[in-house]
Parts: C-alpha cells; structure tokens; sequence
C-alpha cells in the first residue's frame, strides 16, 4: 500500500461522535459544569418577536443577556467546526472556565491563600502511584496504526549503528517525492530544504536486479522533554558532534500531534501526516550514512557511525489527542501512549530527558507563550485556576487519569500537569529498561556544560569530539533564554512560589526516589 493510496480514518469514533464531545464554555463570569456535555443541533436560530423580546427583557433582563451570550458562543463554535471536530486552543487562550471542588472559592480575588492552601493539601491527599500500567498488546497497537506498521520493517540494515533500511522507490524519478509532504505545505523552511533534497534524490536511489531503492532511517535517539527545559539548548550543543545529525529542524512533534493532523493547537485537525513525511525529514542525514553510492556499489552505508536524533519537547508528555481517535475504554487513561508505538517500532531506541524545577520550569513556560497582559499577579490567578480545575477533576477521578485528560489539561490556564515529570519517566520505564533513558538537569547543565555533555555522549556511545569542537560545544551562549521583556517581569510572587513547591513536592519526593538522586527535589533551586 504506498501513501497515495492509504487513507486515514478516525478509529472508535464517526464524525457524528464529535457533536457529543464535551465543550468548554462559560457566559459572563458564571461558570458552568466543565464536564457536561453540550450537544448543539444545526438549526436556523428562531426568529422572536418584537413584543416578544422586549417582555423578555423586561422580565428576565439578566437570563436574557446570558442566553444571548450563549447563542453567540455556540453559533461561534459551529463557524470553528467545520469537520465536525472538537477544536482545542492554547491552554493560555482560556477564560476562566472551573468545575469546583468542594472548597468554593472565588477565583477573581488571588487574595485567599489560605484557600488555596486548601486546595492544593487536598490535591497531595490523592497523590498515589502505581507500579506499573496494563501495556496494550502488539496486535492492538498494529490494529491502531496499520499503515505505520506496514510502512517500517522489523529489521535494520546490519553494521549499521542507526537504524535504517532500503525501501524499494516505485515512484516516477522524474517527478517531485516530496510533493504531497505535508511538512513542505505547512512550513516554509522545509521547502527551502526539500528543494535541495529534490535536486540529489536521483543520485542517492541503489540499484538492484532492476529496481530501485531509497535509503530509510528512524533516529537513534529522541529528546523528548520537557518544554522549557533546556532542550534547545541541548539540541543545539550536540548536533555540532561530527557523528550526529539531526532532523531538518527541531521539533517536528510527529509522534504526539502531526500523525494526528495537529498543526497548531488553536486550529483544530487538519488532515493526518503520514509516516511516509516523516521519514523524509530524515532524508538528508540517511544521505550522510549512505554515502557516495558510485564509490560504494554494494549500497552499504559508507559512514555506518553517524547517528540520528530528533528532539520534540512533546514526545515525553503530550497525549492529548488520544480522546479523539481511540475508544475510551480505560476509564479515562489512554489505552495507548508515545511510547507504545515507538517500542514495538524500535526496541532499542535511546531516549534523552532534560528537567529543571517544575516551579521555575511553569513561570517559564508562562511567559514563553502568554500573549498579553502577562504580570507576577496574573500568573499568580491562573495558578489559582488551574489548581482549583485540576482538584475539581480529583473529586472524581484517578490521578494519573487527571494528567492524560485531555479536557482538563486544554482547560487549565498554566501547564500544571506538564511538571508532573514522575507520572511520565515511570510510564516511560514501563516500556524502555531505566538504561535506555538519561535523565538530565537543566541546572546541572546551565553550571558545567562540558560535564552534561559528556555524559550524553557516553550514554550515545560516540567517540570524544577534537578539542576544537569540544571547546565550540561547551563555549557556546546559551540558546533559547529567557527574553528581556519577559525578564522585566521580574521573579513570581513568593506565595505563588511557596503554593506551587507545595503542590510539587509529593512528585518530586517520587522522582528524587525512582531516579535515586536527591538533586530532582530541588530543594535549593535557582533557576
């Protein structure tokens, strides 16, 4: 089956089962339950009277002006939905939108921190972790994703230290492969490096017995988290190493949204990047390792040491769009994570992980992506919000269901749950052996780069860079910084750090235990 003629389809779910997915609205400064579910019908609105109207408006003026609001937010909605799909914004696109707990509060005063206190007390009650999670069979996994399945081989290329293959190419050598990619009609910068690997492919297909082939790999290794961690960082460090080489650009977030046709989070669903895209964002580094085929008839890969990498900061954490395209039969938790997949395909593969102090690691990510009005106060109420929504969630469900629900994580105003690092690495360590994943620290890495750095190259089994370029590596400003406005900010406000090293601690306490490295407490950050 060749990828023009594969089809994506939604599984579990018809298009029809989107209309019932449960929405988030609020009117005015009312919340509403946020786990009822709305089902809007397309009808033409009624037309009112006159006289009608006006007896309304007399009589009930206020149930009026919320009715109205909430016409105009589900007409608003419907306009969004165009496929039928649930659309799902930036969790900093949110207004206040809370299920309570059972301690009321009003979230338009920052002012009770006894309150919050509360809250947060109730939260680290329910805090429990389990041993380990029911892992979904091969056949169910296969069932999931049959194309991708029928797409990558079992086995690589030997002698080989990335894992790649050759794929028999039955295309016209004569017209564009990359025509229908995806990542090329979305991105202008994969155009400016498709256009080259357009001008080379001829010269890279292997013949044999009349046939021709290309050149496939999957990365070796993954960075997979955490947002504003320090990954770019990293990235950019490492890819300077001779013997490593990266996708075209960082962070092509295939694994967790563009097999699922997410482009962007406030857009909604577009159409599904097949696996066939992104292997093509591998193209220019399988090149490297094939090497000059009319040097090498055999077709064996010239340069068998250079390695590939890819670094998505959402790899680790995001499974949000499970909900829309697996049956809901696990009690809110996703029947499938990353990970599966990413084992059954590559059982070897190699994982790197950077964290700092999750308190620090949310004001950060915070300033990164609000988009107006940021403040310490502001940052300080939605905190509120979003610990207030999450203990709501609690009442009601597991802990680890709370992380992978989809509708709590898009309501919450900051990203509380993407600090949950221990619920992520133990899920992780369900499928990967603890030697398969190096858990990195950002402050460590900010303090001795070289340090950090050699031990990623010792756990990817690469030779010691020349002085030179080790010197380059380790000397290198910092990438990705904090901006200056966003500096001018100044610090959070103590009360909102003192909650937040509160509602973090249990985590921690897990962390610091499984990785037995008292240092993930971060009892005396900095940063």
């Amino acid at each position: 089956m060749t990828q023009m003629d594969y089809k994506y389809s939604l599984l579990g779910s018809t298009v029809d089962d989107y209309r019932k997915r449960p929405l988030l609205l609020q009117v005015d400064d009312t919340p509403m339950n946020l786990f009822a579910v709305l089902e809007v019908k397309r009808e033409q609105p009624r037309r009112w009277s006159t006289l009608g109207c006006f007896r309304k408006i007399r009589l009930y003026s206020v149930l009026f002006g919320l009715a109205v609001t909430f016409v105009i937010m589900a007409s608003y909605i419907l306009t969004g939905d165009k496929k039928g799909l649930l659309l799902t914004p930036s969790p900093y696109h949110f207004s206040s939108l809370v299920s309570p707990g059972p301690y009321p509060f009003n979230l338009s005063s920052v002012k009770d921190y006894a309150h919050i206190k509360l809250v947060v007390k109730s939260i680290t009650s329910k805090v429990e972790f389990r041993s380990s999670r029911q892992l979904p069979e091969l056949k169910a996994l296969v069932n999931s994703e049959p194309h991708m399945f029928s797409a990558i081989p079992r086995k690589f290329l030997p002698g080989v230290k990335n894992p790649c293959w050759y794929e028999e190419y039955t295309g016209n050598i004569t017209s564009d492969p990359y025509r229908t990619n995806l990542y090329a009609r979305y991105s202008r910068r994969f155009r400016t490096v498709f256009q080259h690997l357009r001008n080379t492919f001829r010269e890279h297909l292997f013949h044999r017995d009349g046939k021709l082939y290309r050149i496939r790999c999957l990365p070796y290794f993954y960075i997979i988290g955490q947002p504003k961690c320090g990954t770019t960082d990293l990235y950019d460090r490492l890819r300077l190493h001779p013997d490593v080489k990266f996708t075209t650009f960082k962070e092509p977030h295939w694994w967790t949204r563009k097999r699922f046709g997410i482009i962007r989070l406030s857009d909604g669903f577009h159409d599904r990047y097949p696996v066939e895209d992104y292997l093509d964002l591998f193209d220019q580094a399988a090149y490297q390792i094939q090497g000059n085929l009319t040097a090498n008839a055999s077709g064996s890969p010239s340069q068998p040491n250079i390695i590939i990498g890819e670094a998505s900061a959402s790899t680790m954490w995001d499974n949000n769009a499970w909900v829309y395209f697996y049956d809901n039969t696990t009690e809110g938790e996703p029947p499938f994570l990353v990970q599966d997949f990413v084992h059954a395909l590559q059982p070897n593969a190699r994982f790197i992980i950077m964290l700092r102090d999750p308190v620090e690691r949310l004001y950060s990510d915070y300033l990164y992506f609000g988009i107006a009005n940021k403040s310490a106060e502001d940052f300080h109420e939605k905190v509120s919000e979003s610990l207030q929504l999450f203990e709501g969630y609690l009442t009601e469900y597991t802990m680890r269901s709370c992380v992978y629900n989809t509708t709590i994580n898009n309501a919450m105003p900051v990203r509380l749950q993407v600090g949950l690092y221990i619920v992520y690495l133990m899920d992780w360590m369900t499928v990967f052996n603890r030697e398969q994943i190096l858990v990195l620290r950002l402050e460590d890495h900010a303090s001795n780069r070289k340090y950090t750095m050699h031990k990623v190259f010792d756990f990817l089994n690469l030779g010691p860079p020349t002085k030179e370029i080790e010197s380059e590596i380790t000397r290198s400003p910092a990438s990705n910084t904090r901006r200056p406005a966003d500096k001018n900010l100044g610090p959070m406000l103590p009360i909102t750090k003192e909650i937040l090293r509160d509602f973090y601690m249990p985590f921690n306490q897990k962390l610091a235990e499984v990785l037995r490295n008292d240092s993930f407490l971060w009892e005396n950050s900095k940063l």
